[in-house]
């Protein structure tokens, strides 16, 4: 695949978009045309810049309201052409992106479009140049690229080809089939964006909301397939407008750009049959452990959170300060040592999930999927007779372990020999049921990018919860067989849970655990019994409950006894109840799951509001 993106995809200067454009990978970049026009540098001197940086001048663009014009606004048009011609010359460009006609003066008269851009094609011509045309979505007369390929075939000159665009042709639902009719040779270049499903109007939704690909919910892989089909050779380039990314770091935009045309060339979805040279997205076979990093009193304290659980110290390491503890299939690993990156991460964030332990079938493929997506490894020194595990970085600046699935057990065995306690007569939790991570709201498309690009996992639909301070962001990612479940969550509201967990934390990272249970009655028992500082849920809840559900009133009052909230989707139900904060960052969940495939994000708007009355426990 040939890369490309345009400027106006990213933040910053000219000269500074193009350096992290060159050095995320891509080969080339479309120049928009205000980046120009608000550069200290001249056009030849952008082209040098690009020249000495490895990048093609893919396109320059955009050139709007051509076609269709009364005669007075025609001539004006085609003077303004023929300046736009002597830039792309200085730019070293061959290739001018024209938009269909959003002028009210624009007649749509099509034997007077196609005579335009015939005339068009001849000026270009004579030049060594060519014009891609392109339909908008909200064009006046043209906005579906099956009209526009029409107008190319018909005018068909050698310098006027098609530009054909994702966002428009998927927001109009454009059957990709369609694409079939168009010759190779007159697709000059293809754009990319991906969006949400959003019912508003296309320059709207375009101008705010295009992602990359991955990010959003358009159908990319029925639409790539067919390119791919029809024979196309040319750039593939992201032309993204939205506005976190134009708040963001150019650098990091930038490398989410490459890492999703890449994601997009092997399938989003489902494989592309694309030879990349790249392993396909990794299929966990689950979650082997989460990793706190603490110091030794900060160990102490998370103690009381972990015994009433069930949860047992059940081996110490051979030669760290490093504690496993165990229930049934669950691991949780305590670092305390003193040098490394647990102690670097407890020093700037306290006692927190430093990094979470994925077991998968071969961590070699795993290594070169995160490689080929330009995601970091992250390498320590590893004492003689230890076993490697290798790694790379997560979200807010954790790990993610590679586990060898067929040696898992034996790495148990060898890392922590020396035994300290038994596990529990009977587990009161099953598995690690899902990870809730909380980041900035501006860094949230770039990590769900991360886990769709590096593993195989499918999209929940984004919601907005309620929280008393504002708004969240929330989309979950799930692997097949929900082996392993990552619910992420960001709000732009200054005082929501979410942004004083950053605050506090200092960054992005896990805010809460969920264990899966087959008896919360049970369990909630037996961890209040034990001294789990559990969460309260207001009487109204309950209440409402019994007025919203049909639910035995003895079932509620045993719930409300217990602060266990409740879902129901159609006969499936869900139980959940929550610890409070440990640390002032990580609180604990269990679930029970009769059914129920989703998390109790009706309840998630009562959890926030009775952890805002503990506010001080997530401020220092």
């Amino acid at each position: 695949m040939k890369t490309s993106i345009a400027t106006v995809s990213i933040s910053g200067s000219l000269d500074a978009k193009l350096r992290a454009i060159a050095a995320a990978g891509f080969d080339g970049a479309e120049v928009f045309e205000n980046d120009l026009l608000s550069s200290h540098l001249s056009a030849r001197e952008i082209a040098a810049l690009m020249n000495d940086l490895g990048l093609v001048c893919t396109m320059f663009q955009p050139f709007r309201d051509l076609e269709g014009l009364p005669d007075a606004q025609r001539a004006r048009a085609f003077d303004r052409l023929e300046r736009k011609f002597d830039v792309m010359e200085e730019l070293g460009t061959d290739l001018l992106l024209v938009c269909s006609s959003c002028s009210p003066l624009a007649e749509g008269d099509r034997d007077r479009i196609i005579a335009d851009l015939a005339e068009a094609g001849e000026r270009a011509g004579r030049r060594g140049l060519r014009i891609g045309y392109e339909a908008l979505a909200w064009g006046r007369h043209v906005n579906d690229h099956r009209d526009a390929w029409g107008l190319v075939r018909d005018v068909d000159h050698p310098a006027i080809g098609l530009v054909l665009d994702s966002f428009h042709s998927l927001a109009r639902r454009i059957p990709s089939s369609s694409i079939g009719d168009i010759r190779p040779e007159k697709l000059f270049i293809v754009q990319v964006a991906d969006a949400p499903l959003l019912d508003m109007d296309y320059l709207g939704w375009s101008r705010h909301f295009r992602a990359m690909p991955g990010q959003g919910d358009f159908p990319l892989d029925d639409w790539a397939g067919a390119i791919r089909k029809i024979g196309y050779e040319g750039y593939w380039s992201l032309e993204i407008f939205n506005d976190r990314f134009r708040a963001g770091s150019a650098s990091s935009v930038a490398v989410d750009g490459y890492r999703s045309l890449r994601i997009l060339e092997g399938g989003i979805s489902k494989p592309s049959g694309v030879a990349t040279g790249m392993p396909p997205a990794i299929a966990p076979l689950g979650v082997e452990f989460i990793e706190f990093a603490a110091s030794p009193d900060e160990a102490e304290e998370l103690e009381p959170m972990l015994r009433p659980l069930g949860f047992r110290p059940v081996a110490r390491h051979r030669s760290k300060d490093v504690t496993r503890w165990q229930q049934g299939a669950i691991n949780i690993v305590v670092n305390c040592e003193p040098e490394g990156l647990a102690h670097s991460f407890d020093s700037v964030h306290g006692a927190s999930v430093c990094a979470i332990g994925v077991a998968v079938d071969n961590v070699e493929d795993a290594l070169a999927r995160a490689d080929s997506l330009h995601i970091p490894r992250f390498e320590q020194a590893v004492a003689p007779g230890e076993w490697p595990i290798p790694s790379v970085r997560g979200v807010g600046g954790s790990l993610v372990y590679f586990v060898d699935g067929a040696t898992r057990e034996a790495m148990w065995a060898h890392e922590f020999p020396h035994a300290l306690e038994e596990e529990g007569d009977a587990a009161l939790l099953g598995e690690i049921d899902h990870i809730a991570q909380t980041m900035q709201y501006e860094e949230f498309l770039s990590w769900l990018l991360f886990y769709v690009g590096l593993f195989e996992v499918r999209k929940t639909p984004q919601l907005e919860i309620a929280d008393p301070m504002g708004l969240v962001q929330s989309q979950a990612v799930e692997t097949p067989g929900r082996r392993m479940r990552i619910t992420l969550n960001g709000s732009l509201a200054a005082q929501s849970l979410s942004s004083r967990f950053i605050q506090n934390y200092f960054g992005a990272g896990v805010q809460h655990i969920a264990f899966s249970t087959t008896d919360v009655f049970g369990v909630a028992e037996a961890s209040q019994a034990a001294g789990l500082p559990r969460l309260a849920i207001p009487r109204n809840y309950y209440d409402d409950l019994e007025a919203r559900w049909d639910l035995d009133p003895a079932l509620i009052e045993r719930m409300a006894a217990l602060d266990i909230l409740y879902d129901r989707d159609g006969e499936a139900e869900y139980f959940q109840f929550y610890s409070r904060a440990f640390a002032r960052r990580v609180f604990f969940e269990i679930v029970e799951r009769r059914g129920y495939e989703g998390y109790g994000a009706v309840n998630a708007p009562i959890r926030l509001a009775a952890q805002a009355r503990h506010k001080p426990e997530f401020l220092d």
